[in-house]
């Protein structure tokens, strides 16, 4: 019973699914919305389970591990979800899409994200990883009636299966060359044979597994995906995309990097700075031609992802304690953003050209300054939360020596805050191209909780001293 406690959030989300599934199976339509409340309960559990039971040690011979990394990056997985939950209601109910399938897809997406984070081994990693993924792919092509839906999650199929790929290869060359897959076993193995130097077998199985991973948050060059399936899926689907799955796939890199590889950070030091130089040039000059707001922000995202492994590639608990900083308020922004461009509806439907937000601010002055909010703090304007995010990311990497990458990810930022004020500026100044239908409670109350957060005035005297001790015992326990 020890060992299941340590799992118990994971436990609640499977046990919920499957019950749900049931329900639903009998229930059919008329279950949908009690299936979306019980599963937002369930995320909701999920997130504080860890800190409820706060257990810590290893289940299954060392295949999962429960510590204060996993139990924070688990309650920011949780709370995602259930808001990406929550602002997809209204969506669904207007497009005809609200069935309950969804609701047990994106508990068995969570369910997976949570083994990836508690991985122990090889084995549990891709276990996690395939449970997500699958979900995920059936998430992005969940609207059959579009062929855009459609072709998204084809994409997404296709080229998962090459980074699974990339994986196993990755696995069984570390396997082969080390002869275990627990992480504590593999590091004890390279700390011994430091001194001969590292085994090339080693060395090459690190990196297919780090670029079968660079997939899952879509780093460059493996993120071909991205705008495609960004703007294919359902918007409350991106928006889901664009958080959780990047969290969760960062942290299982981060646990994989500082753990059974800690020993040979040269090595894996020099692959996480070629992704992120790469994902930060490519998404802030892909992002430069684009019209569509939900393809610019998947080129923000990739973008974004190269600012947090800047971070991580400082290595230590400083590195893994900026990362951990940047993506918690990078979190916070991406689902105000999302709520944000779900309102933008009109009498004819779903419009998601950034032309069409011309003149917002006459027609809609609530939802224009929140989503200006938005898009300041996601460019890293001083004052917003977004700032203070890339701050903490960059400070570890200097320290560190790396002062050059930090020079990349600066001028990476200034190209990046271009797009993002042209946006406000269309917003603010340019002609007024539709009028948008009012937005649902549910969703105006969202976007102006995530706006409100993006102000440090209001948060930091709150949460920072909290949030920060928390991240700084996540990032320890990892060492």
């Amino acid at each position: 019973m020890g060992q299941f406690s340590y799992l118990a959030g994971e436990v609640v989300l499977a046990i919920s699914a499957l019950v749900l599934l049931l329900v639903g199976s009998f229930g059919g339509a008329r279950s949908t919305s009690f299936i979306r409340y019980a599963s937002i309960a369930a995320l909701l559990v999920f997130a504080f389970s860890g800190y409820i039971f706060n257990g810590q040690g290893t289940a299954f011979d060392g295949a999962f591990v429960s510590d204060d990394f996993g139990r924070y990056v688990k309650t920011l997985l949780g709370l995602s979800a259930a808001a990406a939950l929550w602002f997809s209601r209204s969506y669904f109910k207007r497009e005809n899409l609200d069935q309950f399938e969804y609701s047990i897809l994106l508990l068995f997406a969570v369910l997976g994200m949570g083994i990836m984070v508690s991985s122990g081994n090889l084995l549990s990693l891709y276990i996690g990883i395939e449970m997500q993924s699958l979900a995920l792919y059936v998430m992005a092509a969940f609207n059959r009636d579009s062929l855009r839906a459609s072709e998204a999650g084809l994409k997404y199929f296709v080229l998962g299966a090459l980074s699974s790929g990339l994986l196993l290869y990755g696995m069984s060359l570390i396997y082969g060359f080390t002869g275990s897959i627990g992480y504590t076993e593999i590091a004890a193995y390279l700390s011994e044979t430091s001194e001969q130097g590292v085994s090339s077998g080693v060395v090459a199985g690190l990196v297919f597994l780090l670029s079968g991973l660079a997939f899952k948050i879509s780093a460059a060059p493996f993120h071909m995906w991205t705008p495609d399936v960004y703007e294919g899926a359902p918007t409350p689907v991106t928006g889901f995309f664009a958080g959780a799955p990047k969290l969760a796939a960062l942290a299982m890199i981060t646990r994989l990097v500082v753990g059974p590889f800690g020993g040979i950070e040269h090595t894996w030091q020099q692959v996480l700075v070629v992704l992120a130089v790469l994902s930060m040039i490519v998404g802030a000059f892909g992002a430069l031609t684009q019209t569509n707001i939900k393809r610019l922000m998947a080129y923000s995202s990739i973008a974004n992802m190269g600012y947090a492994l800047v971070a991580l590639s400082a290595g230590g608990p400083a590195g893994v304690s900026g990362m951990l900083i940047f993506m918690s308020i990078y979190l916070v922004t991406v689902v105000g953003t999302f709520t944000c461009i779900l309102q933008m509806r009109t009498r004819d439907g779903m419009v998601e050209q950034i032309s069409d937000l011309g003149g917002l601010s006459k027609s809609n002055r609530s939802l224009a300054v929140i989503f200006s909010a938005m898009m300041f703090s996601v460019a890293g304007i001083p004052v917003f939360m977004g700032f203070f995010g890339k701050w903490f990311a960059f400070a570890p990497a200097f320290d560190a020596g790396l002062g050059w990458l930090v020079i990349v990810a600066l001028l990476s930022s200034v190209v990046g805050a271009f797009y993002y004020i042209r946006i406000v500026k269309t917003i603010w100044f340019d002609d007024q191209v539709q009028t948008f239908v009012p937005a649902p409670r549910s969703l105006a109350l969202m976007s102006t909780a995530s706006a409100l957060l993006l102000f440090p005035v209001l948060l930091l005297p709150f949460v920072a001293a909290p949030m920060r001790n928390l991240i700084e015992m996540a990032a320890a326990s990892l060492f």
